[in-house]
């Protein structure tokens, strides 16, 4: 069991992919970052010597503070959060603990340090995968990553004069490799090839590629995302709904594939009888 004021690795695992999960703040410093290039899934790194002016920024209801060991650096942090007032934790063993319980981690090289997040760029009208890798991205990557939606013939374009990191394209590095999605792509790349996620991978494929016999919950997922898109002029209303659905398709497959749901006809009532 964790100490007061801390979260085992194990715990802090299982909060993580939805929108209720806390905000991850690495404050390791330099040396051991370049030492060790990966970021737990969804974390920021933050320098913990300027904890007070990065602080007031902060807009999550919680947040656990990360660094190596666990020891000074991330209590000092989590002690100066509480100060203003904000709920902090530190991860029980740091990173190592992390990387010795055989978790995900990030390569840090996929995450371009940009200012607010990182930029991404697609087609307008998204569907499936342009839904599905958004929400993975914010769920495990980057909490504060943004998207563009654009012309299809204009995302290039887009992706260069802005800086931003164009995915599911023809030819592109985020795009489809065979008979894999895109979203199968960032999983691999990501190092995030839980067996939940890997789930929720088959459904996407099978979705997206109209191969509805890949998984049963394919069939349904298309027809979300189809009535979804029809319902939605706007291509950044229809991603926020649509990030709805994969944290409760992500919750079914990580911790709820058993469950059935039985309904229980009552026979029609007999006169003066309940």
């Amino acid at each position: 069991m964790a100490p007061f004021g801390a979260i085992s690795a194990d715990k802090l695992f299982r909060l993580l992919g939805s929108s209720q999960s806390p905000l991850l703040v690495d404050v390791r410093i330099d040396e051991d970052v370049e030492a060790d290039p990966m970021l737990l899934p969804v974390a920021v790194r933050r320098d913990h010597r300027t904890v007070e002016q990065w602080a007031p920024e902060i807009k999550s209801s919680s947040v656990v503070v990360i660094c190596q060991k666990g020891r000074k650096l991330s209590e000092g942090v989590a002690a100066h959060l509480r100060l203003l007032g904000i709920s902090a934790e530190v991860l029980d063993g740091g990173t190592l603990a992390w990387a010795e319980a055989g978790l995900p981690r990030v390569p840090m090289v996929h995450l371009p340090t940009r200012t607010g997040g990182t930029l991404w760029v697609t087609r307008n009208r998204p569907k499936i995968d342009r839904i599905a890798c958004p929400w993975l991205i914010r769920r495990f990557v980057d909490p504060f990553a943004r998207f563009l939606f654009v012309s299809p013939s204009e995302v290039d374009a887009v992706a260069e004069r802005f800086g931003a990191i164009p995915f599911d394209m023809d030819e592109g590095f985020w795009s489809h490799r065979g008979e894999l999605c895109t979203f199968d792509t960032m999983l691999a790349e990501f190092g995030l090839e839980t067996p939940a996620l890997m789930t929720l991978a088959r459904i996407v494929r099978g979705a997206d590629t109209n191969r509805l016999d890949l998984a049963p919950e394919a069939a349904g997922l298309l027809a979300v995302s189809l009535g979804l898109s029809r319902l939605h002029s706007s291509d950044l209303h229809q991603l926020e709904q649509g990030l709805v659905i994969y944290d409760a398709l992500y919750r079914w497959a990580r911790d709820a594939m058993d469950e059935k749901h039985d309904w229980i006809a009552r026979g029609p009532r007999t006169e003066g009888k309940p």
